[in-house]
């Protein structure tokens, strides 16, 4: 028996300390939402539009809202999709999309906790979108100040947007439409979470290999945290104390402790991961590696790999969310 597989063998039980949860997996390239165990085993899948890149659930968690971007790569030209899939989690079925109309190219995506309104990002023209679920249909539109908007983040009646062509953020007032601040964080703002106290922001630069540190009521860059290679998506652990999050192109996942502020472990990962979440308890993180066709579990508190799973050929994995 080889050293690889012995290892492999004596960190499958770790999984078992965790609970074992359903896996929906954002597909990309196969324009598909598959739905899998920890194990890897496949339950099910749903087709969604072409190269849907992120997802988020309902309120009451009984349903998926897919982003059908329409392009594999956000840099890639082109007019894009123009819809968002809606797939009911127990039945693992579409069960209805949402027309974009001229607004093209969804990205970014979240709910609102209240109204279950969603609001997603757009990269044809730019902006963000706010849509009523229900309905299936937007109900308004919001500038963003910049350019490429990517990702975005809830705040009290705000949505922070990563404007990645323009190394900002946009804090955009939901109620007034009024772009509240733009931050200057660093090149290629992707990602970010809230503290738990909601007084701090984290973004990632991906082009800077930083997490930028931003005081949500002054709306400045109070602080900074150097990573490895290009940070994207990151997640705060439910103790408020750590900072995990993908390294895409350092083909790695990283933690940093917000007590020193200092990236603390990284560890190696089979390709480059798109995407990072983690489970409800934050013991374990899950990593798609689109270009290998992989899923990567890691435990959060042993900082190690405990599986690699294969998707299909083509699949294409990148959002992974827990059920």
């Amino acid at each position: 028996m080889t050293f690889f597989r012995r290892t492999l063998l004596a960190l499958v039980p770790a999984i078992s300390l965790f609970g074992q949860s359903t896996l929906a997996i954002v597909e990309k390239k196969a324009g598909k939402v598959g739905f899998y165990t920890e194990e890897g085993q496949r339950l099910g899948e749903v087709q969604v539009g072409r190269y849907p890149h992120e997802m988020a659930f309902s309120p009451d968690r009984r349903l998926l809202y897919v982003t059908d971007n329409g392009m594999l790569w956000m840099t890639d030209p082109g007019e894009g999709g123009n819809s968002i899939s809606i797939i009911d989690v127990r039945s693992r079925k579409k069960t209805g999309v949402i027309d974009l109309g001229n607004f093209r190219r969804p990205h970014g995506i979240a709910v609102l906790p209240r109204s279950g309104e969603i609001v997603v990002t757009i990269e044809n023209p730019y902006g963000l979108l706010r849509i009523d679920p229900v309905a299936r249909k937007v109900v308004r539109k919001y500038d963003v100040a910049g350019k490429s908007p990517h990702m975005v983040l809830l705040g009290d009646r705000t949505a922070w947007v990563s404007n990645s062509g323009s190394g900002a953020v946009a804090v955009v007032n939901l109620v007034s439409g009024a772009v509240d601040a733009v931050i200057a964080t660093g090149q290629d703002p992707q990602g970010a979470t809230l503290s738990r106290d909601g007084k701090l922001v984290y973004v990632t630069n991906m082009e800077s290999n930083t997490i930028s540190i931003v005081d949500v009521q002054t709306c400045h860059v109070e602080g900074e945290i150097q990573t490895g290679t290009g940070p994207a998506r990151v997640f705060l652990t439910p103790d408020g104390k750590t900072l995990v999050y993908n390294l895409q192109t350092g083909q790695a996942i990283g933690f940093a402790d917000l007590a020193t502020r200092q990236e603390t472990a990284r560890i190696r990962l089979p390709g480059q991961p798109l995407s990072v979440a983690l489970s409800r308890d934050g013991q374990i993180a899950y990593l798609g590696i689109q270009d290998s066709d992989k899923v990567a579990i890691v435990s959060v508190p042993q900082r190690k790999i405990v599986r690699v799973f294969e998707t299909p050929p083509g699949a294409g994995p990148d959002t992974v969310e827990p059920l």
